[in-house]
């Protein structure tokens, strides 16, 4: 086995999708299916379980992707020792949301290439609630992702600003708000809300601190998604007023003034702290704080 079919491996064992690693990694599905069965046939052991409609990790693959994550953890640090005398080379891989890739990275990235032009960056982007599973999940280097209330000990965290959390209403739509009185009636009002992550949990504890249970319209993956539905009229929403600043609708919504106020976001740089032995990381982390230390 060598490098190229371990990083395969170590793809294909965080998608567990063959279609999109083999177009992620830019081989063939049939290539990466004989690769996979080679490293099968070498090891012993089945590595995957599939079948038409799924692939799961066996233990056997957990066990052999811990192996593949410090073989290449220890071959990039490798590679950075030997490009010290020289130009910094090699791949550092992110993951962010759309917003931050275009709010917080542009500056660290500018600086970023122009002293280390032969460093291969793999932005990522999604939903900003999956960056920290990606991060420990060893998916990615760095991701940019909102401090969460307790940080996981392995995790080295930047911060680089605050965001408040908003109630969001459709200004074309303001029947969508039902009131009782004078007091918001969350029976009546539809909500839209996020599957999952920091701000999901940040509204349904305000919902439970003033024992409220929300009208749930839908609930879906993202904060432009989010942003989308409420000025679609669909309800009102929960998103960091950093995003709906840089959102093409903020035009067509407005703020509902709650209390007490949600908790505010902390937005920073993640990365595990035993990546910060790559020169790679270490540098992209050096820029970083040069940028924002001391900015909050």
């Amino acid at each position: 086995m060598n490098i190229r079919e371990l990083r395969l491996f170590k793809h294909l064992s965080c998608t567990l999708h063959f279609a999109q690693s083999s177009r992620a990694c830019h081989v063939t599905p049939s290539a990466l299916t004989r690769i996979i069965q080679r490293l099968e046939e070498e090891l012993g052991e089945q590595l995957f379980l599939r079948d038409n409609r799924s692939v799961i990790l066996t233990a056997a693959g957990k066990a052999f992707r811990s192996y593949a994550d410090d073989v290449i953890q220890r071959y990039e640090v490798l590679q950075g020792e030997f490009s010290k005398e020289n130009v910094l080379s090699g791949e550092i891989s992110l993951y962010c949301s759309v917003t931050a890739a275009y709010s917080i990275l542009p500056a660290i990235f500018q600086k970023f290439r122009s002293i280390h032009p032969e460093v291969h960056i793999n932005l990522q982007t999604g939903d900003a609630a999956l960056a920290l599973t990606k991060l420990q999940n060893r998916e990615v280097d760095i991701t940019v992702a909102a401090l969460p209330d307790s940080l996981p000990e392995r995790v080295e965290f930047l911060n680089i600003l605050e965001t408040p959390l908003v109630f969001i209403v459709p200004l074309a739509f303001p029947e969508t708000v039902q009131y009782q009185g004078k007091e918001i009636d969350w029976q009546k009002t539809p909500v839209i809300t996020a599957d999952f992550g920091l701000s999901r949990e940040r509204s349904d504890r305000w919902f439970q601190e003033k024992g409220v249970v929300p009208n749930i319209y839908a609930q879906v993956a993202g904060n432009e998604a989010i942003i989308a539905m409420v000025a679609l009229g669909c309800g009102v929403g929960v998103v960091p007023e950093l995003v709906l600043e840089k959102s093409p609708l903020k035009e067509q919504i407005g703020l509902l003034a709650v209390r007490p106020e949600l908790q505010s976001l902390a937005i920073g740089i993640c990365t595990m702290k035993k990546n910060m032995r790559l020169p790679q990381v270490g540098a992209f982390w050096e820029i970083a704080v040069q940028e924002y230390e001391g900015v909050i």
